[in-house]
C-alpha cells in the first residue's frame, strides 16, 4: 500500500500526498461531517475542497441513517465516456464546432424517442432532457493523448484515430427539488433508512439516479446526432448518491458525495476544461470505501474567480486553453468560475491515487472541444 493513504482519527481516512494541496476548511468539513449520527466510516479522496457545509470529493458510510443533506440536490451526477466515429486525421475543430450547435434546449419527448427508441422517458421530468446544465457541467471532445495498458484499451474498443466524447451531467433539476422538499420538512437531519420517510426518499433518488444516467446517454446520442457520427459508450459512472453496501462484514449505506463508485468497472476522471482526463481501473478500494477522485477538485472559490483572472485574462482569451483546445461557453461569469486555474492539477490527484494503490491507469485524454453553454444569459 502506498504512503499516500493518512488516517486523520480512527474512523477517516484522506487519500493525499504531501505536494497536493488541500483546503484547511475542506479537511475541517470532513472532520466535522463525520461526528454525524451514525456516521462510521469517512474517506477523504484526494480532490477534496469546500462544499456548502459538506465536503466535495468524500465517500461516508453509515449503519441505520440516510444523509439527503450531504447528497446534495444534484443526484446522479457522473460521467460518461463515448468512443465515437469522427475520425481525427479529418478534423476541423471550427466545422466540428459549427456542426455542434447548440444543445441547450431541451428535447422534446417526440425528439427523445428518435435519438434513443429504446428510452423509457420519466414524462413529469423531461423539462430538461437532453441539456447539460451550468456549474461545472459539460461535455467535451477529447484525443487519445496515452495508452498506458494496451490490453484493456484494445478491448473496450478505445481508438487513437477517432475522437471520444466525455459527457458530465447530472438529474438537471429533479435532484434539487427533492432535496428542497427534505429540507423544508426534517432539516438537516438524517432519515432512518428503513423508516417512512426513509424508505420515500431513496424512491425519490433513485428516480432521479435514473434520470440523471437517461440524460448522459441522450446528451451523448444528441451530440453524435448533431456531428454525423456513430458512438459506443464504454463508461457512465455516478459520483453523488446512496447506495447499500456491505464494509468489514457490517450492512450499511455509503454517500458518495463527489466520488466516483469503484466498483462498476472502469472509471474517468477529468481534468478542468484545460486540463488531462484520465480512464482508470480501481483496484482494491476497501480503505477508500469503494470509491475514487471523481475530478480534479476546486482550488478556488467560485466568488474569488473573476477577481483573480480578470487582470490577466479576458473573457475570450479564456476560450483557448494550453492544449489548444477550445471551450464553447457564451457565459462570461462562468468562464472564469470554471477556468483550469479554478483547479488542482489533475496529475497531483492522479499521482495519490496511484501511490495508494487505489488505481491502474488505461489511458489520458487531452480536450479538443468543451461545451458549457451557447446561449448568452440576458
Amino acid at each position: 500500500m502506498g504512503n499516500s493513504i493518512q488516517p486523520l482519527a480512527d474512523n477517516i481516512t484522506l487519500i493525499a500526498t504531501p505536494e497536493l494541496w488541500l483546503e484547511g476548511e475542506a479537511i475541517q468539513q470532513l472532520q466535522t461531517t463525520a461526528t454525524l449520527p451514525n456516521i462510521k466510516l469517512v474517506a477523504g479522496m484526494p480532490d477534496l475542497h469546500p462544499g456548502r457545509g459538506y465536503p466535495v470529493g468524500a465517500a461516508f458510510f453509515t449503519t441505520q441513517y440516510l444523509y439527503p443533506a450531504l447528497i446534495g440536490g444534484d443526484i446522479g451526477c457522473g460521467m460518461s465516456l463515448w468512443q465515437t466515429t469522427v475520425k481525427i486525421h479529418a478534423m476541423n475543430q471550427a466545422k466540428l464546432i459549427k456542426r455542434l450547435g447548440n444543445i441547450d434546449q431541451p428535447l422534446s419527448e417526440a425528439e427523445c424517442i428518435s435519438l434513443w427508441p429504446d428510452i423509457r422517458p420519466l414524462a413529469e421530468h423531461m423539462y430538461a432532457s437532453g441539456t447539460i446544465g451550468g456549474g461545472n457541467h459539460f461535455a467535451e471532445l477529447q484525443m487519445l493523448e496515452t495508452i498506458y495498458a494496451p490490453e484493456t484499451a484494445r478491448q473496450i474498443g478505445l481508438n487513437r484515430q477517432h475522437l471520444q466524447l466525455m459527457v458530465h451531467s447530472g438529474s438537471r433539476g429533479l435532484g434539487g427539488v427533492i432535496l428542497d422538499k427534505h429540507i423544508r420538512q426534517y432539516g438537516h437531519q438524517g432519515l432512518v433508512a428503513d423508516s417512512a420517510a426513509g424508505s420515500t426518499y431513496l424512491m425519490q433518488h433513485n428516480q432521479a439516479l435514473d434520470y440523471a444516467q437517461q440524460n448522459r446517454e441522450l446528451i451523448g446520442r444528441r451530440i453524435l446526432a448533431n456531428l454525423r457520427a456513430q458512438g459506443q459508450k464504454l463508461v457512465d459512472i455516478s459520483h453523488n448518491f446512496i447506495e447499500p453496501v456491505t464494509i468489514n462484514g457490517e450492512s450499511g449505506w455509503l454517500h458518495r458525495k463527489g466520488a466516483a463508485a469503484a466498483t462498476k468497472g472502469l472509471v474517468i476522471i477529468p481534468g478542468s476544461r484545460g486540463d488531462f482526463s484520465y480512464l482508470v481501473q480501481p483496484l482494491d478500494t476497501v480503505s477508500a470505501l469503494y470509491s475514487l477522485a471523481h475530478g480534479a477538485g476546486r482550488k478556488w472559490q467560485r466568488s474569488a474567480c473573476k477577481g483573480r483572472l480578470a487582470g490577466y485574462y479576458t473573457a475570450e482569451q479564456l476560450t483557448r486553453t494550453v492544449h489548444g483546445s477550445r471551450v464553447i461557453c457564451c457565459d462570461r461569469e462562468l468562464l472564469y468560475e470554471e477556468a483550469p486555474q479554478a483547479y488542482k492539477s489533475i496529475d497531483s490527484v492522479i499521482a495519490a491515487l496511484v501511490q495508494a494503490d487505489l488505481i491502474r491507469l488505461i489511458a489520458r485524454f487531452k480536450p479538443v472541444i468543451t461545451y458549457k453553454v451557447q446561449t448568452e444569459k440576458k
